[in-house]
C-alpha cells in the first residue's frame, strides 16, 4: 500500500508541474504576443463574414439559375414582356419624331410662303419689309383690341437740346477742340 501511497502523491506532483509549464509557456506567448493574437483573430473573423455572405450569395444565384433553367416558360415571359417594352418606348420615340419633323415642314412652308409674299410685293413695288417684319397684323384684319396704345413721336423727348451736334461743332457751348501746332517742339 505504501506503493500506492507513493504514486498517489507523486502523480499529483506531476500534474502540477505540468499545469505549472503550461501555465508559464501559455503565459509568456500571450504576454508576447498577445495584441497580435487577439487581431489576427478579428481579422479572420471579419474575413469569415464576407467570404460567408458570397458564398450565400453564389449558391443563391446557384438556385436561381437552376430554377430558370426548370421552368422555361418564367424565361420565355421575362423576354417577351422587356421586348413589348422595347417596342412600346420606340413607338413613342417615332411618334415625337414625327411630330418634330411635321413641325420643322410648317415652319419651312410658312418661310417660304413669306419670301413668295416678299417677293410679290417688291414686283408690284410694295414695301415688303414691313410685311416681313409683323406677318401676325395681316392675318388678324380689324381693330386692335389690344390696351397697348403706341406713342406718337412728338411725345418723346429729345436726347440732347436742339441745336447740339458733336459733329460739327457748333452749339457745344464755349468747349472746342483744337489741333495743336505743327513743328518741333520747343522745349530747352
Amino acid at each position: 500500500m505504501e506503493r500506492e501511497g507513493e504514486q498517489l502523491s507523486a502523480r499529483p506532483a506531476l500534474e502540477t508541474e505540468g499545469l505549472r509549464f503550461l501555465h508559464v509557456t501559455v503565459g509568456s506567448l500571450l504576454a508576447t504576443y498577445g495584441w497580435y493574437i487577439l487581431f489576427s483573430c478579428i481579422l479572420l473573423y471579419v474575413v469569415f463574414q464576407k467570404l460567408s455572405a458570397r458564398l450565400r450569395a453564389l449558391r443563391q444565384r446557384q438556385l436561381d439559375q437552376a430554377e430558370a433553367a426548370v421552368e422555361p416558360d418564367v424565361v420565355v415571359k421575362r423576354q417577351e414582356a422587356l421586348v413589348a417594352a422595347r417596342l412600346r418606348m420606340q413607338e413613342e420615340l417615332n411618334a415625337q419624331v414625327e411630330k418634330h419633323k411635321e413641325k420643322l415642314r410648317q415652319l419651312e412652308e410658312e418661310k417660304r410662303r413669306q419670301k413668295i409674299e416678299m417677293w410679290d410685293n417688291m414686283q408690284e413695288g410694295k414695301s415688303y419689309k414691313r410685311n416681313a417684319r409683323n406677318p401676325q397684323e395681316e392675318e388678324s384684319p380689324g381693330p386692335s383690341t389690344s390696351s397697348v396704345i403706341p406713342k406718337r413721336k412728338s411725345d418723346k423727348k429729345p436726347l440732347r437740346g436742339g441745336g447740339y451736334n458733336p459733329l460739327t461743332g457748333e452749339g457745344g457751348g464755349t468747349c472746342s477742340w483744337r489741333p495743336g501746332r505743327r513743328g518741333p517742339s520747343s522745349g530747352g
